[in-house]
């Protein structure tokens, strides 16, 4: 027996083409970052006029041609194994879409459940035994750096609900995103409520304090003052001048130790708990020294680690960072994305698994991030069909489980 693998092009959530993958009815679809970290596993584009250069059909080609048919593999590791032997050819975008697509093929062909499948590769793959469980969401309401077109250094501002339960964090969501709505409506004008790639707003704002006051405010608003947590991905490799060794907020130039006094600052005057990418993605000393500062806080590691088991590795050896962001794509296929999330569970890290600002349709994350039992989950804004889809499958999984 053979399996009969067909790559195709579909649209992400920006309007470019990404590559889909189909086993036998079962597909997977690869989403594509704004902002990538140099240690990112390379997608394969085709260059030229169409598509403005992101055209994928070099990508879709390569691997018609590569992997039809193919024989049956025991297991996802084999499977997983053999992409990443061919992954500069096919490209990660090809090899992450076919990872996902194999792995729902092999769940039902196993009858096991994807989420029961998504745990037992994890072990398999070297994580401690671990049950599903589902995670908390971790929403950006207000979009600025790569993701957005104002004039915000930092790339997201995100929301953290406190709650007992999965739909009551959900709803506190929504509600502050449809609060800040108002909020922002009222004080800037109906230009403040355009969304960015991931759904959060992106007003035209220049201060980066200016969010957190206004997140706050809405939440206070609500009630929920002491159900709202905070927190930033800092992305600060977008505003880190190599040349220079210094980083650049509102034209303002500054070495790392200042840089960190500043995010110390805030940490003091908002309820922030979650620091992702505070500094350059090769500056595991000052992340470490964030570390310190602020042990109680989630430092996280996304253009530090780029979902690689070696760059964890370095991390836990420098003290870097307590909590792994995990994209697939990032390392390109399931398997090479947990052995990442293994190395981080065995230093006893927290896990976030991420949606990245191309998205689709798929809710795969979802299912994964609760297989895996990962503490958060990041899904953008409570808007857009792509976001949505996610938060929806959230929830039938959590009323699954009762």
């Amino acid at each position: 027996m053979f399996l009969r693998p067909k790559a195709r092009w579909v649209l992400d959530s920006r309007g470019n083409p990404t590559v889909e993958v189909d086993i036998d009815g079962f597909k997977g679809i690869a989403p594509a970052g704004a902002s990538k970290g140099k240690h990112e596993a390379r997608e394969l584009r085709d260059g030229g006029k169409a598509f403005h250069g992101l055209g994928v059909s070099k990508a879709i080609d390569r691997f018609n041609q590569t992997m039809f048919p193919l024989p049956i593999f025991d297991n996802q590791a084999n499977f997983d194994l053999f992409l990443e032997q061919k992954m500069a050819f096919l490209g990660a975008n090809s090899t992450t879409a076919a990872s996902i697509a194999f792995a729902r093929w092999k769940a039902g062909e196993q009858k096991t459940g994807i989420v029961r499948y998504f745990t037992s590769i994890a072990h398999a793959n070297g994580a401690p035994k671990a049950l599903p469980s589902i995670p908390t969401p971790v929403a950006n309401v207000i979009n600025g750096g790569a993701h957005a077109g104002n004039r915000l250094s930092f790339q997201e501002f995100v929301i953290i609900p406190e709650a007992s339960s999965l739909s009551e964090k959900i709803q506190i969501i929504s509600e502050v995103y449809r609060e800040l709505r108002k909020v922002l409506l009222k004080k800037f004008g109906r230009s403040a409520i355009n969304v960015g790639d991931e759904g959060g707003f992106a007003p035209n704002l220049s201060n980066n304090r200016a969010p957190l006051e206004l997140i706050m405010g809405a939440a206070e608003e609500l009630g929920y003052s002491k159900k709202v947590k905070l927190g930033i991905d800092f992305a600060a490799s977008q505003y880190y001048d190599e040349k220079k060794r210094k980083y650049v907020l509102a034209g303002k130039s500054m070495p790392a130790e200042k840089l960190l006094g500043y995010y110390l600052r805030l940490a003091k005057e908002f309820p922030i708990v979650y620091f992702e990418d505070p500094f350059f993605e090769e500056d595991f000393n000052s992340f470490a020294l964030m570390k310190m500062r602020l042990p109680e806080s989630l430092i996280v590691g996304d253009d530090l680690l780029c979902t690689s088991a070696g760059r964890v590795a370095k991390a836990v050896e420098n003290g870097s960072c307590n909590t792994l962001l995990l994209k697939v794509n990032q390392a390109g296929t399931l398997s090479s994305a947990l052995r990442a999330f293994a190395a981080a569970r065995k230093a006893g890290w927290k896990v976030c698994v991420s949606h990245r600002s191309g998205e689709t349709e798929d809710v795969f994350i979802s299912d994964f991030a609760v297989g895996i039992g990962a503490e958060l989950i990041k899904l953008g804004a409570p808007a857009r069909g792509e976001r949505t889809a996610k938060y929806n499958q959230l929830l039938r999984i959590a009323e699954a489980s009762k």
